[in-house]
Parts: C-alpha cells; structure tokens; sequence
C-alpha cells in the first residue's frame, strides 16, 4: 500500500515537471513560429498541459485493461473535461476577483471573446455527441464518431490558427537554454521529445497507483480516477492560468483552458469511443453533464459584459461541490 502510494506521486511529480518542461518548449516553438497570442494559448499551451491527462487513459486503457484499466481510462478522460469547467475555470474567475479585490487588476476578464466562444461552442458540440449519442449506438457509428471528433479538432486548430488575434508576447527563455534568448530549433524539440518520455513514464507509474490504492480502498477505478487523476494532471492548466491572469494576460489564461476542453473532448474521448464499451452510465454520466453545463454558462456569460465573465466563471465550482456531495453520499454505485 506505501509503495502504491509513492508509485502514484511519484507519477504525478513526473508529469507535471513533464507538462511544465512541454508547454515551455511549445510555447518557444510558437513564438519562433510567430503565431498568435490565441493560437498559443487554445491550442499550444493547451496540448501540452493536455498530455497528462491523455497519456493516463491511454495506458491505462493499453497496458491495465485485464486491471479494471478501462475504468481508469475512461474515469480520467471524462474527468478532465469535469475538472477543467468546473475547477480550472472557477479558479480564474476567483483569481480575478482576489485580484480586484485587492486592487491588483480590475475585475472585468479581458479575453479575446471570439476565440473563447469558438472554443466553447466546440466543446460543447462534441463532448454532447460523445455523452448522448455514442453509447446507444453499434461499432461500426463509433468508428466513424471518433473519426469525425479527431477531423473535428483539426478544424479547430485550423480556425484558430487563421483567426484574428493579438500578437504572442515573448516567452521565457527555453528551460534547456535559459540564457539564449534565441535557442536552436533542434534544442527546442530535444527539450519537446525529453518530456513527452518523462511523461510516459509518470503517466505509468500513476496508473498504476490508482489501480492498486482503488482496489486496497475498496473503491470503484472509475469514481476515484475520474476525481483523483484530472486534480493531480490538470494542475499546469490551473497553475499557469493563474499566474497568467496575475499578470493581465487573460487571453491565454482563458485560451488554456478552454483549448484543453476542445482537445480532451475530442481526442482522448475518440480513444476511450474506440478501445472501451464506453457505456457512460451514473455518476460517470453527471460529471458530463455537469461540465456541459458549466461551459454553457461560461458561453452565455461571455455575451454579456466583461465584468460579468469572473463571476460567470466562478458558479462552476458550485456543481463541483454538487457532484462530490453525489459521491459522498451515493457511492461508487
């Protein structure tokens, strides 16, 4: 059981010092690639951070499906949707009214409005195919759903990419090279490939915590995955939203997010559509529910005026406090 639990963090501590050495090289190659502030954020930043929680389902799902792995994987890939609308979102929303508060910003969340719609509206449309029409249906619509959710997130880039937005500001230095501000390409994606490895392996080693802790608990894979593991994996997203609100940079705050729900409702569930039964059933299925429902009123709030957006932002964390409290009291069942 210690050992269990020492696999686990050290899992975690791997592939968060991973996400962290990622993100910081995508966001030089994005900036040496010149590409915009929201293409960084919705779609650079975001993958990077991403990749933990991609990462556990899929080994989860290759290595551990004899291990209850399947529930693990399919737990984390709708637990990182959950978590990041309901979580990561209410933790820009308070980071910005602390900061008013404190008279540090104001309270109005200046983020480009067209890319967060277009990232929502995204999200929203194909975590809904996934959750409502998927399971009801044979293989062979599977198939063709989790072709259609991988072209629909190469459109996704594609829009962003061609999308109006501001310029991205400079990054800090490449951790491999802190002190040339214009590192070589090929150190950019040696830093890129060494964490994707050190990613692998963190993501090995916390799957097969969960397993064996889940199991020595008592409790379902599935419940404590779908909880435990988007926590732990999707600390780059809230950590770096959070510095970036700080410092008035609201665009890519929101953009992390946000770019991390498209691409985790759209990648990592075509995996789970593909190699699991995908029958999302109880408490797996409010937590779906849940996290279209906050995104929805962070989408409604966004017409609104922005000093309204931190507020919005911030009522998620209210069915996180909902979903826990089914859990408490309903069970793994």
């Amino acid at each position: 059981m210690i050992l269990d639990f020492v696999l686990l963090v050290v899992g975690i501590l791997f592939v968060l010092a991973a996400a962290e050495l990622f993100t910081n090289g995508i966001e030089t190659l994005g900036h040496r690639l010149n590409v915009s502030k929201n293409f960084t954020g919705s779609v650079l930043a975001a993958v990077g951070t991403a990749l933990p929680e991609t990462l556990i389902p899929i080994i989860a799902i290759v290595f551990f499906a004899g291990n209850k792995g399947y529930d693990i994987g399919v737990g984390a890939i709708l637990g990182a949707p959950f978590m990041l609308s309901t979580v990561a979102f209410p933790l820009i929303g308070l980071t910005v009214i602390v900061g008013h508060l404190l008279k540090k910003r104001g309270v109005a969340l200046h983020a480009e409005t067209t890319g967060l719609r277009r990232d929502l509206t995204f999200f929203l449309f194909a975590y809904s195919v996934a959750l409502f029409i998927v399971p009801f249906e044979g293989y062979t619509l599977r198939v063709i759903t989790a072709i259609f959710l991988i072209g629909l997130y190469v459109l996704y880039v594609f829009q962003t990419l061609k999308g109006e937005s501001e310029d991205m500001e400079t990054p800090e230095h490449l951790f491999l090279a802190p002190k040339n501000p214009h590192p070589h390409i090929f150190l950019i994606i040696a830093q890129v490939i060494i964490s994707l490895i050190l990613m692998v392996g963190g993501a090995h080693f916390f799957v097969h915590g969960i397993e064996k802790i889940s199991l020595a608990l008592g409790l379902d894979p599935l419940i404590f995955s779908l909880i435990i593991a988007p926590i732990a994996t999707e600390l780059p997203e809230k950590i770096n939203s959070i510095k970036w609100i700080l410092e008035k940079k609201d665009t890519l705050a929101v953009g992390n997010v946000a770019g991390a729900m498209v691409f985790q409702s759209t990648i990592p569930v075509s995996i789970g559509v593909l190699f699991t039964e995908w029958n999302i059933t109880g408490l797996a299925l409010v937590s779906g529910i849940f996290a279209i429902i906050s995104a929805f009123i962070a989408l409604t709030v966004s017409y609104i005026n922005r000093k309204y957006f931190a507020y919005g932002f911030t009522s998620g964390i209210l069915l996180f406090v909902a979903y826990i409290y089914l859990v408490l009291t309903n069970g793994a069942g």
